[in-house]
């Protein structure tokens, strides 16, 4: 049957394949009595292409029709196309390409039906571009090489009249964009060459403009805010119409013009900088600040290094305040002192005292109290302080890592600062003690005590001499546990627990044995009690407590002997007569010091229960079978240290409570004088406690850290050079800091110094090729 098959030659089937040609140009012209191609029409036109790639040679014009199908478009471009084109510029011309695609790709599309056979076998045999590529490169040489320039020109200028606020047809644009991007062939090189690169110098240009305009006219803030906008818009104006790849780029012309170049100008405004927002509390513009320069370059650190100056000015602001504060008070003091003389002078003279004048008094002992707490106030401010930034960082910075270092150091800088005399580290101790202590100056609910415990140490990380306030901690703590002045025993466990995760375990592990400790010694009590109650005999005439506490764990108190009398010589005996059956091996180290006894007064008037500690007791006993006694007498019978034995007449006959009489009278105890029991002695209160003249410790504690340090620096320099062998000076230096920064700052002076006496005491030696290096020696 395919011999009987009528061969159609070249002229005679083109001619019938060009009637459809024809027929498919007047239907995209929409010429008038154009219909739709019939399935009839549609299936003569594939046969007799079919029919003329299948003749047998010389017959089969599959090349033929291959180079003519090429031609059928280059010959409608040319007489329809391109004149069409040329007759519009500007918007017009893009309608009428945009147009122009479109018919197009509908008459690639048709045409490629028609010649479909061509695709099936012949194109795959030559390897040669398919009919669908052919068409789209045919309108890519001859329509898209002569008029990509204009079109580019006519799309920028719509886009520029969009960002100066004009209404644009944005599908127009987007369908126009679309043919840079086809005619790429599958890749993105025409647009980017033909139209992106032209876009982005423009829009930088646009913006370097506007910005030169903004950075003269308008405050940061305001001009932040423009700048978001201008952002905003070209990211929409991606979504609405450029190339999502476009994104990134152009967003990155706006940053660089509009924010990286003004940045300096813009954080150093005099009254609208990134330092007049932190000082107005502008928290919505600071956020606004940080999400735009996160977006440049280099862009955060600037604002982090004014951040940083911004808290570390503030904070030095309350260490000059607190020292001011300090140095008011002790003027006033001075003052009062001064006045005193006068006043006592008066008081002789005056019988009674007015209401008003008791107020007016009162009043001045509550501004005393105030001023008493300058330093409490610094830390209260300090933490207020770190609150307000922490809250900065969190909701304005997004908890940014470089904010959080500056914020650190910032601290660093006035949490290290000497105030009135005294560290940071041991205002936070105190402002502990007096947090947790029974009558304390805080009065917070416990929550608000666990908070504010939480926030000091946090505040701890910034202070580099952590063990200083180890040690003051202790010292205050051991007062509060000894003295049972805590006021919950929860908030103590706490703390400790806060701590121990600040710091490390070592940091807390003699204040948990001191707590632990303590509750032994609850024990050991109970079992007392429960030994005396076996043998009435056993017991002693006054009641005793007594509390075993673990030399180890507690700081170092003084000992001092002390002759006590008869009934507590009693007691003690009896104790260590307890004790030793319990325990072997063990001694017991009486601290007198600090004890607490209630002694009963006789006086005229009423008796008296007064809580005093054992030396005041023990002197007092003595006026039972002595009117008058010397100083000489009674230094000689306590066998006390003349020091306590000063402050202990000092504390009975000089202070508010002047249960001995003096002789001669005055504040200063003198080797001359004379004392004597004073019967007339009265108060309102049936009980009171009889205060001691607080011993200055202040320096001890600074003295046991210095030791501690010693040993802490040699224990560093030998653990190094033991893992190193040989290591030189500066590296050995640096490896001592970095061991011990977590506990506090070494200073290398005192570092050079314990590397000498290590070498002294033959721990190590200088190398004796070169002197910088050290040997350990084993």
């Amino acid at each position: 049957m395919m011999n009987d098959r009528k061969v159609i030659n070249l002229e005679e089937g083109w001619d019938f394949m060009q009637k459809g040609i024809v027929k498919l140009r007047g239907i995209l012209e929409k010429e008038q009595g154009e219909d739709a191609f019939t399935p009839q029409e549609y299936m003569n036109l594939y046969t007799t292409i079919y029919n003329m790639c299948t003749q047998k040679p010389p017959h089969d014009f599959s090349q033929q029709l291959y180079e003519r199908y090429r031609e059928a478009f280059n010959e409608y471009i040319a007489s329809v196309v391109l004149p069409a084109l040329n007759e519009k510029s500007g918007e017009f011309m893009l309608k009428e390409l945009v147009r122009r695609w479109d018919d197009h790709k509908v008459m690639v599309r048709w045409l490629s039906r028609f010649f479909n056979y061509l695709d099936r076998y012949y194109i795959q045999r030559h390897n040669l571009a398919q009919l669908k590529d052919v068409g789209s490169l045919c309108f890519r040489d001859l329509v898209y090489a002569k008029l990509k320039n204009t079109a580019k020109d006519a799309v920028l200028a719509l886009v520029d009249k969009e960002r100066d606020g004009e209404q644009v047809d944005r599908a127009l644009i987007k369908n126009a964009l679309g043919i840079f991007v086809e005619m790429g062939m599958g890749g993105m090189e025409a647009y980017e060459t033909d139209f992106e690169a032209f876009l982005l110098t423009d829009t930088a240009k646009h913006y370097k403009r506007k910005a030169s305009l903004w950075i003269e006219e308008d405050s940061c803030p305001a001009y932040l805010i423009k700048a978001e906008q201008c952002l905003g818009r070209e990211k929409e104006r991606v979504g609405h119409y450029l190339h999502a790849s476009s994104e990134a780029k152009l967003l990155k012309e706006v940053e660089r013009e509009v924010l990286a170049t003004y940045e300096t100008r813009l954080l150093e405004k005099e009254h609208s900088g990134c330092a007049a927002l932190l000082r107005d509390d502008k928290t919505e513009d600071l956020a606004r600040v940080f999400r735009l320069f996160k977006r440049v370059p280099s862009g955060l650190p600037p604002v982090a290094d004014i951040f940083k100056k911004h808290i570390e000015r503030e904070g030095l602001a309350l260490v000059k305040r607190a020292d001011e504060t300090a140095a008011s008070k002790k003027e006033a003091k001075a003052g009062k002192k001064d006045g005193g003389a006068e006043s006592a002078a008066t008081d002789g003279a005056t019988t009674s005292s007015t209401p008003d004048a008791r107020k007016k008094s009162a009043g001045s002992n509550a501004g005393d109290a105030s001023a008493g707490s300058a330093e409490q106030l610094f830390v209260r401010d300090v933490i207020a302080l770190h609150d307000v930034y922490v809250a900065y960082v969190k909701t304005c910075f997004a908890d940014d890592s470089l904010f959080h270092r500056a914020l650190k150091e910032a601290c660093e800088v006035f949490c290290n600062k000497i105030i009135a005399g005294s560290t940071s580290a041991e205002l936070m101790a105190t402002f502990c003690d007096k947090l947790l202590k029974k009558g304390g100056s805080e009065r917070l609910s416990d929550e608000a005590v666990e908070e504010t415990l939480e926030k000091v140490v946090r505040l701890l990380a910034y202070v580099s001499d952590k063990d200083l306030f180890g040690e003051f901690y202790r010292k205050k703590l051991s007062k509060r546990l000894l003295f049972d002045q805590s006021a919950n025993d929860d908030h103590e466990r706490s703390i400790l627990a806060k701590l121990k995760h600040q710091c490390g375990a070592q940091f807390t592990s003699k204040m948990e044995g001191m707590v632990t400790d303590l509750q032994l010694a609850r024990d050991t009590q109970q079992s007392f009690d429960a030994w005396l109650a076996i043998d009435d005999a056993r017991r002693p005439e006054v009641d005793l407590s007594v509390t075993v506490l673990t030399t180890g764990f507690w700081p170092t108190y003084k000992f001092t002997e002390l002759a006590l009398p008869a009934e507590m010589v009693k007691c003690v005996e009896t104790f260590k007569t307890f004790y030793e059956e319990r325990t072997k091996h063990r001694k017991l180290t009486w601290i007198y010091a600090l004890g607490t006894l209630t002694v009963k007064g006789s006086f005229k008037t009423k008796p008296i229960e007064m809580h005093i500690s054992p030396f005041q007791a023990s002197c007092l006993l003595l006026f039972n079978k002595e009117d008058t006694l010397s100083y000489k007498e009674i230094a000689e019978r306590l066998n006390l240290p003349d020091e306590d034995v000063r402050r202990t007449l000092h504390s009975l006959a000089c202070s508010k409570y002047k249960i001995l009489k003096k002789s001669p009278e005055g504040r200063v105890i003198a080797d001359t004088d004379s004392f004597s029991y004073n019967e007339n002695f009265t108060d309102r209160a049936r009980r009171i406690k009889v205060p001691v003249p607080p011993v200055e410790d202040r320096k001890k504690v600074l003295q046991d850290v210095d030791n501690d340090r010693r040993y802490a620096i040699d224990a560093a320099i030998v653990r190094t050079m033991k893992s190193r062998k040989t290591l030189a000076h500066q590296k050995l230096v640096l490896e001592v800091v970095q061991q011990l920064s977590k506990g506090f700052k070494p200073d290398f002076k005192i570092i050079k110094k314990r590397i000498e006496d290590l070498v002294t005491r033959e721990f190590l030696e200088r190398d004796k090729e070169d002197p910088t290096v050290f040997n350990y020696l084993a």
